[in-house]
């Protein structure tokens, strides 16, 4: 399949999903804070992590609608986490996407709000899924352990710790797994819980297959901040740089942070050739995620 052809459309369609989405939450709350919410969440986006919960579903044969309420909950923590990201405490940036960022183009209190109400409206979403109880139990378990300590909460915690200093590799594939790669690995794993024919040792090799995209895409996105412009990236360019972080290419150099790229997916690509299921649509996610220019 044309991995971008599908990833356009199934943007079209995951957009009309999460407008519905929002309107069946109540806006007469606090019309503010549901602005807000809706403004993070709708205000473009890539959306790589539910579409790559809908290929695991195709390639275990699950229905796409089981899956939705679970696709919908990880963009919101996903899209909570960037609200949050963008705050003057942490990352203190102006742009998202190429809009004003949400404490821009509200306030920062609302951008707080926002965020927490993104995180709890997932675990809602979860609960309230069409499911199997304990499938139900398996994406709340695997959404709360890749959403915190654990996962990209830890991660963000040791990205901000890591500003002007400089860390090694080693470190640097620690964080960038949890700050990044733990919400891709959510996504495949969420998918291997709503199929109970999966065997253990499958299911980690498409687990470990995930580990390794999320480290492809954020080594890709350590390039692209010194390579694209701020129009292609939608964000200011150079920001790590302003914020004094270690990347790939502050350590290999960019000949060789692209090198670590491609070793990195071609490890990805061991992980799920001999799997027996058709793994070619995970293959075409992880090439556009070293391809990809934004």
């Amino acid at each position: 399949m044309c991995i971008q052809t599908e990833l356009q459309r199934f943007q079209t369609e995951f957009n009309q999903t999460l407008v519905q989405t929002f309107s069946q939450l109540p806006n007469d709350i606090a019309p503010k804070l549901h602005q807000a919410m809706e403004y993070s969440v709708s205000n473009g986006g890539k959306r790589l992590r539910p579409f790559l919960l809908q290929i695991m579903a195709k390639v275990l044969a699950i229905d796409p609608k089981l899956i939705q309420p679970a696709a919908v909950a990880l963009e919101c923590i996903h899209s909570y986490s960037l609200v949050h990201d963008d705050l003057p405490a942490m990352d203190d940036d102006d742009l998202r996407r190429g809009k004003p960022t949400c404490h821009i183009q509200f306030d920062e209190a609302h951008a707080i709000l926002a965020g927490d109400a993104l995180q709890t409206l997932a675990f809602e979403l979860l609960i309230n899924a069409d499911v199997q109880t304990d499938i139900k139990l398996s994406w709340v378990k695997i959404l709360a352990q890749a959403s915190g300590y654990q996962g990209m909460c830890g991660g963000q915690s040791l990205d901000l710790e890591a500003e002007n200093k400089s860390v090694g590799l080693e470190s640097l594939a620690n964080i960038h797994s949890l700050k990044t790669g733990a919400l891709l690995k959510a996504a495949v794993s969420m998918g291997c819980a709503a199929q109970r024919n999966l065997s253990d040792e499958q299911k980690q090799k498409f687990e470990r297959f995930a580990e390794l995209i999320g480290l492809a895409f954020q080594i890709q996105d350590d390039i692209l901040d010194v390579t694209a412009t701020t129009d292609a990236l939608g964000k200011p360019q150079g920001s790590d740089q302003k914020s004094n972080k270690s990347t790939y290419p502050s350590l290999l150099g960019l000949t060789g942070a692209v090198h670590k790229a491609e070793q990195v997916f071609q490890s990805a690509l061991e992980q799920i050739e001999d799997l027996p299921y058709n793994t070619q649509p995970l293959m075409d996610f992880a090439q556009f995620i070293i391809k990809r220019q934004h």
